[in-house]
Formats: C-alpha cells, sequence, structure tokens
C-alpha cells in the first residue's frame, strides 16, 4: 500500500475577517448569530472579528467559502482569506513583547 504524504501547498487554511455594525440591538443580534453561524461550521476565534478554519484541500476550502458567502449579513465587511498550510507555517504571532508560535495544525486526515 502506497502511503501519500499530506502536502503543505494543498492543506487550506481559511480566515474570515469582517467588521458588522453592533449600534442597535438587532445589529448585534445579526452579528451575534453570524459568529454563531462560523463556529457551527468549525471556525474557530483568532480574535474577536477574526475567525479561522482547517481545510483538507481546495476543493473543501472552496465548500466553506460558500457556506460563509450565504451567511454575511446586509450591512458591515467580511472578508474570507485563503492561505495554504505552507504559507499558515510562517505566520507569526505576539503577545506584548515575545514572539509565540502558532499551534501546530491537525495531523489527522480528514474523510469528508
Amino acid at each position: 500500500m502506497e502511503h501519500k504524504r499530506l502536502n503543505a501547498y494543498k492543506i487550506m487554511w481559511l480566515f474570515v475577517f469582517f467588521d458588522l455594525p453592533v449600534t442597535t440591538k438587532k445589529e448585534r443580534k445579526v452579528a451575534t448569530r453570524f459568529r454563531k453561524e462560523l463556529m457551527k461550521d468549525g471556525f474557530t476565534m483568532m480574535q474577536w472579528s477574526v475567525y479561522m478554519r482547517h481545510c483538507a484541500s481546495k476543493e473543501s476550502a472552496d465548500v466553506h467559502v460558500n457556506r460563509v458567502s450565504e451567511l454575511i449579513p446586509d450591512k458591515g465587511q467580511v472578508t474570507v482569506l485563503a492561505v495554504t498550510d505552507k504559507q499558515y507555517g510562517n505566520m507569526l504571532n505576539y503577545w506584548g513583547c515575545k514572539s509565540t508560535p502558532m499551534a501546530e495544525g491537525p495531523k489527522q486526515l480528514e474523510l469528508f
């Protein structure tokens, strides 16, 4: 049996950046629903208005981009960025004055 190595250029990470109005009660409800739907689709919060998700392939990433596009509220701005696992590995995060490496991505193969 031949084993294929996971390719860091084919595994994708999706980032959703958003700036939604939250002035009125209705706007806050819409923004909260948007965040909850992102989490229901497997996204995790990186920062307050930045959510991210691991995708095993470009095709999987495309499915989730389409789902996000269906969730976009009428007001505000939503941006989706797809990067390869290789590019994701070059990310630097700073808290205070020290650099902290990102947690390593999942090692297990997704079958769906």
